[in-house]
């Protein structure tokens, strides 16, 4: 054979060999796909909708069970994240072994059931307590006017600050989760997901008297080119954006998550936009929850509107620019600004919808600015770590990157991109396996 001959047959034999892995390939991705869904069909021939994606837990969480007194509670450590359950009307109890020289926040975000009933006033509260009781900080949020389930996020904090009287000795301390719920809502199960951070202290302590004027008034509409980027199944996942107006699509009971870095001196100005339906005109009331949630997961501010198929829109309230000062303040929505870092939105649609207009995305459009110059930040003593915004985050939001260790892997990325449902996902895989066959006979 010539040397000419034997190039030509090893590029065949290896043009062959690499549609075969191709093909392999594929088939693996579908057996993926299949593995982590729980329909039996495809959506072009099944009868119901597929299921809603599961709400997006941090996969380094580490499990542990809250106790029901403060004498068996097991310690959270900084940095770190965990996994836990909260029955209906159940409390439970963790430890913090705190010193001095730093700042603590505890977050919870409390996951119902997609879709389970919820009555006024549901919801829970998080509070960090010294040994003889006391509460040294502590958030209750529930889900408003809505009468539907969602995700809900929640902090507590202990401060170091020579000005307060408690809280302020090194030893144990506990963080106490009680859920709050009426007797006809859903009584099943909620999943927590817990963190625990800390904030350097100041280097020398300063006036924190808040400014008597700030620019309250909002800014002109952003007019920059729509583009799609669909938000995340959790904050861990959670998509992030720059300035401009980006497109979604969200279904029936879904929750979708995006982030925004906001540094100090910054105000971030948000509306949402749910886009009209032809299959009806009938009034959904609370129809989309608009929620803003902080770097330490604190909640700062929900807003919702009705929904009766035309365009409806609902905005946050202005906000203070983001200030070390902001803590003085004691309204949730203002002292949320209070540090730098990543911003987190998040947009629930009510599964009423589906009754009313179907179990269809419908659109939705995201108007986001961050205004003001970025100004200097407080005089940490140390690191501060994730209440910062830095290149990578600037780079990160104006790629739509995301901190999801399943985002890194280009196989997961396939199958979870756009949340897309499981019959969508073996549909288009089964096309593609097809064709890279195809190509392999040939």
């Amino acid at each position: 054979m010539s040397t000419q001959a034997g190039a030509a047959a090893g590029n065949g034999a290896g043009r062959r060999g690499r549609a075969a892995a191709r093909t392999r390939r594929a088939a693996a991705l579908l057996t993926a796909a299949a593995a982590i869904g729980t329909v039996t069909a495809l959506p072009a021939w099944a009868a119901e909708a597929a299921p809603l994606p599961p709400y997006s837990f941090d996969p380094s969480a580490q499990r542990i069970a809250g106790a029901g007194t403060s004498a068996d509670a097991k310690p959270l450590e900084p940095g770190r994240t965990y996994r836990d359950t909260l029955k209906k009307d159940g409390k439970l109890y963790y430890r913090l072994n705190l010193d001095t020289s730093r700042n603590t926040y505890v977050s919870a975000v409390a996951v119902p059931e997609p879709g389970g009933k919820a009555a006024y006033g549901d919801g829970f509260r998080i509070s960090v307590q010294d040994g003889s009781g006391v509460e040294c900080g502590y958030q209750d949020v529930n889900f408003g006017a809505g009468d539907y389930g969602r995700p809900l996020a929640a902090y507590a904090r202990r401060i170091v600050d020579p000005d307060v009287s408690g809280c302020q000795e090194a030893g144990a301390y506990y963080v106490v989760v009680e859920r709050d719920s009426d007797a006809a809502s859903a009584p099943g199960d909620w999943q927590l997901e817990l963190q625990h951070v800390t904030e350097p202290l100041l280097k020398e302590n300063g006036p924190d008297e808040l400014p008597g004027s700030w620019p309250s008034g909002t800014p002109a509409p952003v007019t920059a080119e729509q583009r799609k980027r669909q938000g995340g199944n959790g904050l861990h996942d959670a998509v992030s954006l720059e300035r401009g107006e980006w497109r979604a699509d969200i279904r029936p009971g879904q929750t979708l998550f995006w982030r925004v870095p906001v540094d100090w001196g910054q105000q971030l100005f948000t509306t949402a936009e749910l886009g009209s339906s032809d299959a009806g005109d009938d009034l959904v009331g609370n129809a989309l929850a608009l929620g803003l949630t902080n770097p330490a997961r604190g909640f700062v501010e929900l807003k919702t509107v009705s929904y009766s198929g035309d365009p409806a829109r609902v905005a946050l309230d202005p906000r203070r620019p983001v200030d070390h000062k902001n803590r003085s303040a004691y309204e949730d929505g203002t002292n949320g600004m209070r540090f730098a870092g990543w911003y987190y939105l998040s947009a629930t649609l009510s599964p009423q919808i589906a009754a009313k207009y179907g179990d269809q995305p419908l659109p939705l459009i995201l108007r986001v600015d961050v205004t003001g110059a970025k100004q200097p930040g407080p005089d940490y003593a140390g690191d501060p770590g994730i209440f910062q915004v830095t290149a990578d985050d600037r780079d990160a939001a104006a790629s739509g990157a995301t901190d999801s260790e399943a985002a890194d892997d280009p196989t997961m990325a396939v199958v979870a991109a756009g949340g897309l449902g499981l019959g969508t996902v073996l549909l288009v895989g089964l096309g593609a396996w097809t064709l890279l066959a195809r190509r392999a006979a040939r």
